[in-house]
C-alpha cells in the first residue's frame, strides 16, 4: 500500500509541476522543443513526412512517474494545416494520459511530437478523446533526413510518434495513451472555454505566443 500511495503521489506531483506552466509558455517550449529536433544533425524527423503531415502535436515534458503503479501526464498542443494548405492554423490545448501497471521505479520526462498524416487521424483530434493505437492508428516514426517508410504500418498508420530523453531521440510507439480536449489551457489563449474542433475547425485567430512556433513549423514544413 505504501508503494501504491508512493506511485500515486509521483504521478500528481509531476500533473501539478505541468499546470504551474502556463499555456503561453507551453507554447514557446513547443516552439523550442520541435526546433531543437529538427536542427540536429541527421536526427530529426524527416522532412518529406512533415511536408505530408496535416497535423503536428507537441507535448513537451510528458511526465513519467512509477513504482510499481505507472502514469503517464502531459500538456501539449495540436495545430493543423489552413484550410488552403498554406501555413498553419491556431493551436489547440491537448493532455496526454495513460497508464500501466509493472514493476517499475523512478521518473522521467519526455519531449513527444506526432505527425498526424491524414484525414482520419485528423478527425480524431476533433473528438473530445481518443486512444493512440485503438481509435487511431500510431506507429514509431523514422528518424533522419529522409523517410525510409516503405513498411505497411508506417504507410498507414494515422499518427507516427518521437520521444526525446535526456537528449536521444527516436520513434516511439505510444499505444494506450489518450488525448483528450485541454479546455481550460483554450480559455487561457482564446479567452472562453473552446473545445478542439473550435479551434481547429473554425476561424480562430492565433494567439500571438504561438506566433514562433508557426514560423518554425512553416521553416522545416514548406510542402514541395
Amino acid at each position: 500500500m505504501k508503494q501504491l500511495a508512493f506511485g500515486v503521489a509521483l504521478i500528481l506531483s509531476t500533473a501539478a509541476m505541468a499546470a504551474a506552466e502556463t499555456a503561453a509558455e507551453r507554447l514557446t517550449t513547443s516552439a523550442e522543443v520541435f526546433t531543437e529536433v529538427m536542427s540536429a544533425p541527421d536526427k530529426g524527423i524527416p522532412q518529406d513526412l512533415l511536408g505530408r503531415a496535416q497535423c503536428v502535436v507537441i507535448v513537451p515534458g510528458l511526465k513519467k512517474g512509477a513504482f510499481v503503479v505507472g502514469g503517464e501526464f502531459g500538456k501539449g498542443f495540436a495545430i493543423c494545416r489552413q484550410r488552403d494548405g498554406m501555413g498553419w492554423g491556431a493551436p489547440a490545448a491537448v493532455r496526454v494520459e495513460g497508464g500501466s501497471v509493472g514493476f517499475q521505479i523512478g521518473g522521467s520526462s519526455t519531449d513527444v511530437i506526432m505527425l498526424v498524416m491524414n484525414q482520419r487521424g485528423m478527425q480524431k483530434l476533433l473528438g473530445d478523446k481518443f486512444t493512440l493505437g485503438a481509435d487511431a492508428s500510431v506507429a514509431a516514426g523514422p528518424v533522419g533526413r529522409t523517410a525510409n517508410a516503405d513498411t505497411d504500418v508506417r504507410m498507414t498508420a494515422e499518427i507516427l510518434a518521437w520521444s526525446r530523453t535526456q537528449g536521444l531521440f527516436a520513434g516511439i510507439s505510444l499505444s494506450g495513451a489518450t488525448l483528450r480536449n485541454d479546455l481550460d489551457a483554450n480559455e487561457e489563449l482564446y479567452g472562453r472555454k473552446m473545445n478542439n474542433k473550435e479551434v481547429i475547425g473554425g476561424d480562430v485567430a492565433p494567439p500571438p505566443a504561438a506566433q514562433q512556433l508557426r514560423a518554425n513549423l512553416d521553416k522545416y514544413s514548406m510542402r514541395k
